[in-house]
């Protein structure tokens, strides 16, 4: 048995990549994860780690050369054939067929699905062609490049369980990682026939995750058995996208006419107790076919995989914070990504479940009552790190080892830009769809800075200052998961409804997790905005490669002395702080100073009746 090493994706718009060393050799043992060679291409030169460990029976590419993404490389056994292991693939098949024969005797059928795979697996698309390493058991679906600095992932949930039936393409499992979470498709038509990594596991990428053959070995012999009685009219369901009667065999439980099969009773109960049935059927085409299904299958018990509902992922945190609220996770409707129940809803139906017995209460004339904070779930308890905040962990302690940090704060008088944003915001709103808030004119003010005073722009390279020709705000967003900066490029390009609705549709699809890797990459300056959650300023920490980052606060009314007619007088004034952190290793005060002063005098100039862009 061998496995092929393939290229995997390497960036958004990487097609290919050439071969410049090959750090090992034919007969040489390598270990998983183990640096097998070394590519170079018009983005980035990168080492290919090899997915699995054994002995390299074979190299297909030779220095020098260039390859297309998905191409296979080599091939690694464990070192019994060397690299004769695909020629018998005649054998191959007659073992495939024997084995479910031996079963019994309607396996004639099951055989034929075995050439499925090797005719849909060269059609996989260019991303999921990382996922096509062949063997003689069938086709590992391994864990692709992800974006230029993802090196590993973790697997958040599986869509498909042991002997579920999957299309080429079709999802089969959710992937986190510190940049973003995306679905793995299958590369291949078949079975699934083993998982090989659990969920919330870490793997590296690269590494194999389940194995998909042609069902011989793990959906054929009970089917096989009843198929002409009882489950014949089940086979014509994937022909029009109706999936919900394949996952059956995955949760272990049988429909009313089927008779209970005896080959694995215990292997995947399991898994049942992570999920949950959720009530929110909006995720995709197949919960509106489904709609029947939840009214004839009331029962708490199993309903979810018989009926064909969509389950979504539960976290340990969310099941333990369900018990102490006395929560029924079956009754709660989930708001994340696919319908997946968050802290939030667990505590929102806890508190729906007590609101009846305060009612009353609320009726008495007692308006200033104080709401009590919520006292936390985590309180008393350990929790790992998530891998998110393990990476903002190492590259803010890296950050501030490496560079010398320090924060200029000035106050900006926005009286006349806040009298400006209210008299057009609802003109601006019913024109372009998004709300006009301070963010986009603070984005603008600083990008326009930004040209005038490149420096703060900058990035060190070795011992050479580096000025990018575009302004690319990387704009803070505060998720569940952490921190996260999507980057607004060439800021300075734009007018305040296309920042607004960029940093409107960036800060969405960043909580919902349909960010591309790319997106939250080449940002040259960072915009946070402290002020979000009441901060008057802070003093924030400017993440490497960049130089600045800019923390905009609160905007509060309070007394102010202003000059009227030559006399000054006190009135009431809109004032917000603008803080901002620089690397003085090439960034002065003064040039600090400087950057702010234009900020501010911009701001409080408040002349942006040309810059709407309605």
């Amino acid at each position: 048995m061998s496995t092929s090493v393939v290229l995997p994706a390497l960036g958004e718009s990487v097609t290919e990549g050439t071969v410049t060393r090959w750090l090992k050799k034919v007969g040489d043992t390598v270990q998983a994860d183990e640096g097998l060679l070394e590519i170079s291409t018009d983005k980035v030169d990168t080492e290919i780690p090899s997915p699995i460990s054994g002995v390299i029976e074979e190299i297909l590419v030779d220095e020098d050369e260039t390859v297309e993404v998905g191409a296979v490389l080599a091939k690694i056994g464990d070192g019994s054939g060397g690299g004769e292991t695909p020629a018998p693939a005649d054998a191959q098949e007659e073992a495939a067929a024997a084995e479910p024969a031996q079963a019994e005797a309607p396996a004639a059928e099951a055989a034929e699905p075995a050439d499925g795979p090797s005719e849909d697996g060269p059609a996989a698309p260019a991303q999921a062609a990382p996922s096509d390493a062949t063997t003689s058991e069938g086709t590992e679906v391994v864990l692709p490049e992800l974006g230029e600095s993802v090196t590993e992932g973790t697997v958040t949930r599986w869509l498909k369980q042991v002997g579920d039936a999957v299309e080429v393409d079709e999802p089969l499992l959710e992937i986190s990682t510190d940049k973003v979470d995306t679905e793995i498709p299958s590369p291949v038509k078949g079975v699934l026939q083993e998982i090989l990594v659990q969920e919330d596991e870490t793997i590296a990428v690269g590494s194999a995750l389940a194995r998909i053959g042609d069902g011989a070995a793990a959906s054929a012999p009970a089917p096989a058995q009843e198929a002409p009685a009882t489950e014949k009219p089940a086979e014509p369901a994937p022909a029009v996208d109706e999936k919900p009667a394949e996952p059956a065999p995955a949760a272990d439980e049988k429909p009313a006419d089927e008779k209970p099969a005896e080959e694995k009773p215990a292997e995947e109960v399991a898994p049942v107790p992570e999920k949950v049935v959720a009530h929110a059927p909006v995720s995709t085409g197949v919960a509106t076919e489904q709609e029947p299904s939840p009214s004839s299958a009331p029962s708490s018990t199993a309903p979810a995989t018989s009926s064909g509902d969509e389950v979504a992922y539960v976290t340990p945190l969310v099941r333990r914070l369900a018990q102490q609220q006395g929560v029924d996770l079956a009754t709660v409707t989930g708001t994340g990504v696919g319908g997946r129940i968050r802290k939030e809803d667990v505590l929102k139906a806890a508190e729906e479940a007590k609101a009846p017995a305060p009612a009353p209460a609320a009726s008495a004339p007692t308006a200033p009552a104080r709401t009590p904070l919520e006292v936390s779930p985590l309180r008393g308890t350990t929790q790992p790190m998530s891998r998110l905040r393990k990476v903002l962990a190492e590259r803010a302690v890296a950050s501030m080892q490496a560079t010398a940090q320090l924060t200029t704060v000035v106050e900006v008088d926005v009286t006349k830009l806040s009298g400006f944003r209210d008299r057009v915001k609802g003109d601006f709103q019913s024109k372009t769809g998004d709300k006009l808030s301070f963010l986009p004119f603070f984005a603008l003010a600083a990008a326009e800075a930004l040209q005038a005073f490149p420096v703060i722009n900058s990035t060190v390279d070795g011992t050479n200052i580096v000025y990018p020709a575009t302004e690319n705000l990387s704009i803070a967003v505060d998720t569940e998961r952490g921190l996260l900066t999507p980057v607004l490029r060439d800021a300075a390009s734009k007018n305040l409804a296309q920042i607004a609705h960029e940093i409107a549709d960036l800060a969405a699809r960043t909580r919902d997790n349909k960010l591309k890797p790319d997106e939250l990459a080449g940002g040259t300056f960072t915009l946070t905005n402290t002020g979000s959650r009441g901060a008057l300023f802070d003093t924030p920490v400017v993440f490497l490669p960049q130089s600045a980052i800019l923390g905009t606060g609160i905007v509060v009314k309070r007394p102010g002395v202003v000059t009227v007619d030559g006399r000054d007088a006190i009135s009431v004034r809109s004032y917000v702080y603008l803080a901002l952190s620089y690397d003085h290793r090439v960034i002065d005060g003064a040039d600090a100073a400087r950057f702010l002063g234009a900020v501010k005098a911009r701001l409080e100039e408040a002349d942006f009746e040309g810059d709407l862009g309605i």
